[in-house]
This record gives structure tokens, sequence and C-alpha cells, in this order.
């Protein structure tokens, strides 16, 4: 049985992996330490963790998203499954645990972006109850 909870300092290995395989990121498993001790203190994140048999195989990131625009919602940094856990209602038990969380909060909403080539993401997503159809561009400017 799959177990969502708070993620604690000692799920940054998980984390880490879930990243690389699951995202592609390699980010530094020592930076992603600091990142998550870092986030486990703010009162703008929450990151929850799916576990199955003392393992995590999922996590989902939010965090507050305040307009000038709209009322208060939640932004999805990010969600992940471990490839072989995927279709196993991970990714669900996730969102729906962090919609419950934003409401809670007195969120008018969930948002979360995909990758344009993500499109079975994307009928997951929709799936749930998310919609939109809004195209955008991405532009970063590192340091």
């Amino acid at each position: 049985m799959v177990i969502i909870r708070d993620a604690i300092l000692n799920d940054a290995p998980s984390l880490y992996h879930l990243n690389c395989v699951s995202m592609g990121y390699e980010y530094p498993e020592e930076k992603t330490s600091v990142q998550l001790e870092k986030l486990l203190s703010s009162r703008r994140d929450k990151i929850l963790v799916a576990e199955l048999d003392n393992q995590v195989v999922g996590y989902l990131h939010l965090v507050d998203y305040d307009l000038l625009y709209f009322g208060p919602i939640k932004n999805t940094m990010g969600i992940a499954v471990d490839p072989k856990y995927r279709r196993m209602g991970i990714g669900k038990a996730l969102l729906e645990t962090g919609e419950e969380w934003a409401r809670d909060s007195g969120a008018k909403g969930v948002r979360l972006v995909s990758g344009e080539g993500r499109t079975e993401a994307h009928a997951f997503y929709r799936a749930l109850g998310y919609n939109g159809n809004k195209m955008q561009l991405n532009l970063k400017k590192m340091f």
C-alpha cells in the first residue's frame, strides 16, 4: 500500500534519485539535501513523498503562487514517480493529497506546467481534472 507523507531531510537521496531517473535532472545529491532542508523550513512550500514498502518512489513539490490578478493558488514545482512504479496510482495519490492541502490552506486551485512533448503526462493530468491549452515559451536567464 502506498503511503503519502510529508518529506523529511532523510529523503534527500531518494529525491535526488527521482530527479535523475524521472525528470533527467542531474543536480548533485549534496545540493539536493541543502535545498531540501531550506524548502522544508519554508512556510510557502509543501513537499510530499510517496512511500511503498519503506521506499520513496515519488514526490510532489507545491509552493504558494500569489498573483495580482487572481486569488491564491499553488504552483507545482515538481512531480516525479520512479518509472518502475508508474501506472500504480502513485502520481494520482500525490496530486490528490497535494490538492487537499492546497484547499485546506485557502488556495483556489493548483497550477501545473508540463513539457510540450510529455503527451502521456498531459493525458494523465487531464484525466485528473487539470485543463488548459495556453502554450507558453519558458525563458530563463541563468547566473
